[in-house]
């Protein structure tokens, strides 16, 4: 495949309606979201039972605007539908594409944009393009992936696999060994060969054609490999290439982050926008946080995740660095993503928890979260407080350990948390249901629910929020943080604290738009609010 260096200038690109800027996106985990057959895994007809729950165009709704669904595609499930073994079919548990159809017309109608997980970085081991591939050294899908002879009967370089381990597999039936950057059953495609371009391609057409609104791009940054298969050096052996920090530990040079990877993403670029107004984010985890801007460039990705929010701890010194990381990422117009959980890490009410305070500080970060200037993600089940589950080594299935944040959706108190019917095994074990559902909180109106679902319909329905401006405001202690929101003539304030402990402000006088604490109801509010602990509250400061 021959990589060009051509970029498109940002003056000359086609724009569209970027809806994705005033979007709010629930990503879904599909196998727990609701099970609509009783067989204990969630399905497509069972999201589409609650898209009503999602948004049915009221305030008693969510409010959601976007999905993003978790692979929903055929796979042997080693690594849960990030292994495919078929592009362009649905996986027997999750539905068919009538099924697919049908969530899709539904989701259109009431709104909501639905964007699918592409896993274009590798297949499962069972894809027929890998099974060809492996047969013969003289197949004609040999060079589909990433084969080489070893080093003395070691593997040909030193790379590593992100799960541990070699990055290589050794495959007695042809005397070679396959390249996989995740699980030896996940091998990587070789974007090298203009075939597996020119097929990946066709994947993107065939769920676009099918009405799918984007994508959220898997493992991005690992598409291209090196060409020479160089191992990959130290970090102290990276003086004047990188700016990588410490010595001695391997850096993934040769194996991810190459200059390569933006053709690819130019190439799956132009296939999407000969669509219109469809989306490209990014999981990108670059070598050093500075090159995630490259990504974003006019002809790239249209969003990328910022994971600085999601890594760090509950602080207002931490939180306030990954903001002005995500917002120095906007100042080329480049459009900032914030996220606190997702499939891959531990629910963030856990990471934050903290005793008496570990609902208060939840509250805390949804009010950061959907206040701050960007495309906010939501996890399924953090707006109401799903914790981590503690699965017993007898139920765990993922090899990452990453069950815990990915258990059933707790709609009420009834068995399962009305996941299933009563008399199904859930996939996976539910958390606590009894005490954490949906039913209960939405009839309470100081629930953490009801905040998420004022603080979204606020988002939607107020300019500065949607598309104003974002402005740091100083006159908070050093453990709280503040900021403007000021955009179509208006001015908000949103001010956030963290401390355990009731901190005053210099904030002007303004009307009460929400606070995190439901006691408060005064909605003129006085130079100098005094904010409780644990507390933050969105002001209307009037015309800016």
């Amino acid at each position: 495949m021959a990589m060009s260096a051509q970029t498109t200038s940002r003056g000359s690109y086609p724009r569209f309606h970027r809806w994705w800027r005033n979007a709010v996106f629930y990503q879904i985990y599909p196998r727990s979201f609701r099970d609509s057959n009783g067989d204990g895994v969630g399905d497509l007809d069972g999201i589409t039972m609650m898209l009503d729950y999602l948004n049915d165009g009221t305030s008693n709704s969510l409010g959601i605007n976007a999905i993003w669904l978790c692979p929903i595609y055929p796979s042997p499930h080693k690594d849960w539908g990030y292994d495919v073994s078929n592009y362009c079919a649905i996986d027997p548990d999750l539905g068919d594409l009538e099924s697919f159809d049908r969530l899709i017309s539904q989701a259109h109608q009431r709104g909501i944009r639905v964007i699918l997980d592409f896993v274009p970085n590798h297949t499962s081991d069972q894809h027929p393009w890998f099974l060809r591939s492996r047969s013969s050294k003289e197949d004609p899908q040999r060079n589909w992936y990433i084969w080489a002879p070893g080093k003395g009967g070691e593997p040909p370089t030193n790379w590593m696999s992100a799960f541990g381990g070699p990055a290589w597999t050794y495959d007695s039936q042809t005397g070679e060994w396959y390249m996989h950057s995740y699980l030896a059953e996940q091998p990587d495609l070789n974007y090298r060969c203009a075939e597996v371009v020119g097929a990946i391609h066709d994947v993107l057409r065939f769920w676009l054609e099918r009405g799918v609104d984007g994508f959220r791009i898997d493992a991005v940054a690992r598409l291209s490999k090196d060409a020479e298969l160089r191992d990959n050096p130290t970090q102290s052996a990276l003086a004047g290439i990188t700016r990588a920090e410490g010595s001695g530990v391997r850096v993934n040079f040769y194996c991810h982050d190459r200059p390569e990877v933006h053709d690819l993403l130019r190439g799956f670029r132009r296939v999407v926008d000969s669509y219109g107004e469809r989306l490209l984010v990014g999981e990108v985890w670059p070598r050093e946080p500075s090159l995630l801007a490259d990504y974003l460039r006019p002809d790239e990705l249209h969003l990328a995740f910022n994971f600085r929010l999601l890594k760090s701890p509950y602080s207002a010194s931490a939180f306030g660095a990954a903001i002005r990381y995500g917002e120095g990422l906007g100042a080329a117009g480049e459009w900032p993503t914030w996220t606190l959980s997702n499939h891959d890490f531990p629910r963030h009410i856990s990471r934050y928890q903290s005793a008496e305070a570990t609902e208060e500080r939840a509250r805390m970060a949804a009010m950061m979260l959907l206040t701050l200037h960007g495309t906010p993600f939501i996890y399924y089940g953090e707006e109401i407080g799903m914790r981590e589950v503690d699965v017993s080594p007898s139920r765990r299935l993922d090899p990452m350990g990453r069950d815990g944040c990915r258990t059933p959706m707790q709609w009420s108190a009834a068995m399962h948390g009305g996941f299933t019917v009563p008399g199904a095994e859930p996939w996976l074990p539910c958390g606590d249901y009894t005490q954490i559902n949906v039913s209960e909180q939405a009839r309470d109106q100081r629930s953490l629910l009801s905040l998420y679902r004022r603080l979204i319909w606020l988002r939607q329905r107020d300019p500065a929020l949607r598309e104003g401006a974002y402005r740091a405001f100083d006159g908070v202690p050093r453990d709280c943080l503040g900021f403007y929101r000021e955009g179509a003539g208006r001015r908000l304030l949103v001010m956030l604290n963290f401390a355990n402990a009731a901190r005053e402000t210099e904030s002007p006088a303004g009307t009460l738009l929400l606070s995190t604490k439901p006691e408060r109801v005064q909605q003129t509010l006085e130079a100098r609010l005094t904010l409780d602990a644990n507390e933050g509250v969105v002001l209307d400061l009037g015309n800016a």
